[in-house]
């Protein structure tokens, strides 16, 4: 990935006639692999295609997110908002799919979203830090400085939730140091 702190993952897959096995969370390989991560919570979240959520962040409590999808297909985007971070304002994206079974290790200190490009997906993700609602902040998914190449299906604009409708433009959010 261009930002290396934010790590596409595939993990050893197992499969046969029978379906698979995974490990989706192992702390002594993440930790092996220079991640030690303590998280806090397990979120899940359904939606249809074409819905686009965030680019979403906390400005107290950063949240660090290990994402996947358990069915359907994503396009999902960390945005790096660390203005000491030489890829500040930079994003990475890639395809999650129940197929590939890839995770994305998303650190603080970064915005995140993404876009359902199946039927329907089930996104998981697990968080370093408890979900604190007063602190959330939200970037336009559109905002031209960024210039996220997001996948979009059509030429309409993608289902949004009004906070994510009403997101804030690059230059006015709020970063870290």
């Amino acid at each position: 990935m261009r930002i290396p702190e934010v790590l596409l993952i595939t993990p050893k897959v197992f499969g046969d006639t029978r379906g698979f096995f995974m490990e989706s969370w192992n702390q002594r390989q993440f930790s092996d692999a220079g991640l030690n991560l303590s998280f806090v919570q397990d979120n899940h979240s359904r939606s249809q295609q074409g819905v686009l959520r965030g680019l979403h962040y906390q400005i107290h409590q950063p949240q660090g997110k290990l994402v996947r999808v358990v069915s359907g297909a994503v396009f999902d985007v960390a945005v790096d908002l660390r203005r000491s971070s030489s890829t500040f304002g930079q994003w990475v994206g890639a395809t999650l799919s129940e197929e590939n079974h890839q995770m994305l290790w998303v650190p603080p200190g970064f915005a995140h979203g993404f876009y359902v490009l199946s039927d329907s997906t089930d996104f998981l993700y697990k968080t370093t830090e408890f979900y604190a609602p007063e602190a959330e902040r939200c970037i336009a998914w559109n905002d031209p400085k960024i210039g996220i190449d997001w996948p979009l299906l059509t030429d309409s604009e993608p289902q949004l939730a009004s906070k994510d409708a009403a997101g804030c433009s690059f230059a006015k959010a709020e970063t870290y140091s």
